[in-house]
């Protein structure tokens, strides 16, 4: 067998490919750190896209509970637009629908946090009740805004 066969590591070897590695160490540098930049925004645009929400905003929504504390956020935007868009008789019934609804979207954001450190089987059945109750919100504030749900 010669010196430096099958991938024998030699004094020799070494010495030529650090400098080997301080030649092109620095130009390609630059390229995969772009690389690894261009990856990690597309995985952030593709993680607010399936929340919902902006990028600036992806920060808001971590842990396992993300998607549901993106949906409350929606949700209270939705009922403050309902509190804005009513007018006449219906403004009443609004006001106090969007107070009691922030109220339960309060007390589930509180659920959600809290299911955070429960072990996993406790904490999906709690997101899965927190997911209930924001799909009979979200039906009802659809029903309110007039768009019928089927």
């Amino acid at each position: 067998m010669k010196k430096g066969e099958f991938g024998t590591v030699t004094p020799g070897n070494a010495k030529k490919i650090v400098g080997i590695a301080k030649i092109v160490g620095p130009v390609l540098l630059p390229f995969a750190l772009r690389a690894v930049s261009t990856v990690r925004e597309s995985y952030d645009r593709s993680r607010a896209r399936k929340l919902g929400v902006p990028v600036d905003d992806l920060g808001k929504f971590t842990g396992h509970g993300a998607s549901l504390h993106a949906r409350i956020a929606g949700d209270s935007v939705a009922l403050r637009d309902l509190r804005e868009q009513s007018t006449g008789e219906e403004r009443g019934h609004a006001r106090t629908y969007a107070d009691q609804a922030e109220a339960r979207l309060a007390q589930l954001t509180s659920a959600v946090r809290a299911a955070e450190r429960m072990p996993s089987p406790r904490r999906r059945s709690a997101h899965r009740a927190v997911d209930q109750e924001l799909s009979r919100i979200e039906s009802e504030l659809l029903t309110r805004f007039g768009v019928p749900t089927g």
